[in-house]
């Protein structure tokens, strides 16, 4: 089985192409800007004539599109998270009609949760930035295409090798520089909203598990925690883990923060779908992720 990655540099990208690599029989083939790519893709602005013929050449039986953007203006978003999809369909249908596309979505797509309530594949999408409606641009494009496909709707992953641009990573990096200092203060933001955290690699394991699911798959499926849980326990537990001693103000005046969080004060996706399609549930816990985090970027 030929499995093009695209965005295999990425952090889902690294844990996907690690998990896939294990498949018996799959050759995992990398596609994107980096040098180390077999296959030089730009979904931000290859044409799909273009891109046709590096399909054709790669041959792929399966294509996972990890790449996508999570931070920057709302051109860079929209080039990468909608038109990257909607290139990457047109070229497939013309090169590789019959290949299976697994697209990595967001659960950002869905916009502010109800408290104490699982979002469902099937409930309204009501994003609140640029992010979430570019994710949701893709996602649409994706079900519509005709092709055998299916959107995974990532929540919000943590585990090793967690980028610093996201909260985990970020947190993490502060936690490494504040080190053993009972001095040390760490000025965050808000930190009441609530978050599905799943680790990445469940999630590059709901991928292997879609790509060897026996077909049609349901259009789009929810790869979460299935739980929400306050962003300030995160903080806290990887703050035990990393044995600082000093103290954590939130809320703090120029504090490090997130603004969505106050636009998106829950969220919390029902998986049931997932299990029933792919026979997928997490297995790990935040507390694993966590642990992962923080050991896998410790200097030996």
């Amino acid at each position: 089985m030929r499995i093009l990655v695209l965005g295999f540099t990425g952090y889902l990208g690294t844990h996907v192409v690690e998990r896939l690599r294990a498949l018996p029989g799959a050759l995992v083939l990398g596609g994107g800007r980096s040098p180390a790519a077999e296959y030089g893709i730009d979904l931000a602005s290859a044409r799909p004539e273009q891109l046709a013929k590096t399909l054709a050449s790669a041959a792929p039986d399966t294509v996972i599109n990890c790449a996508g953007a999570t931070g920057g203006d709302a051109v860079t978003l929209t080039e990468v998270n909608a038109r990257g999809p909607a290139v990457l369909c047109a070229a497939l249908r013309e090169a590789a009609p019959a290949a299976r596309l697994v697209h990595l979505g967001s659960a950002a797509e869905y916009g502010p949760g109800a408290p104490d309530t699982r979002v469902p594949e099937s409930a309204a999408t009501r994003p609140v930035g640029p992010y979430g409606a570019t994710k949701l641009a893709g996602t649409v494009t994706v079900t519509a295409s005709g092709l055998d496909a299916v959107v995974l709707r990532v929540g919000n992953p943590v585990g090793p090798g967690a980028p610093p641009g996201g909260l985990p990573g970020r947190i993490a990096g502060l936690l490494r520089a504040a080190g053993p200092d009972p001095g040390a203060v760490l000025r965050l933001g808000d930190l009441s909203a609530y978050r599905d955290f799943v680790d990445v690699r469940d999630v590059a394991r709901a991928v292997a598990c879609a790509v060897t699911a026996p077909g049609p798959l349901p259009p789009v499926l929810n790869i979460s925690g299935g739980r929400a849980v306050p962003v300030r326990d995160l903080v806290r537990g990887l703050a035990g883990k990393a044995g600082f001693r000093g103290r954590i103000e939130e809320n703090a005046a120029g504090a490090i923060g997130s603004a969505r969080s106050a636009e998106v004060s829950w969220q919390c996706s029902d998986i049931t779908a997932a299990e029933e399609a792919l026979g997928w549930r997490p297995v790990h816990t935040l507390d694993d992720a966590l642990s992962a985090l923080w050991e896998g970027g410790r200097v030996p």
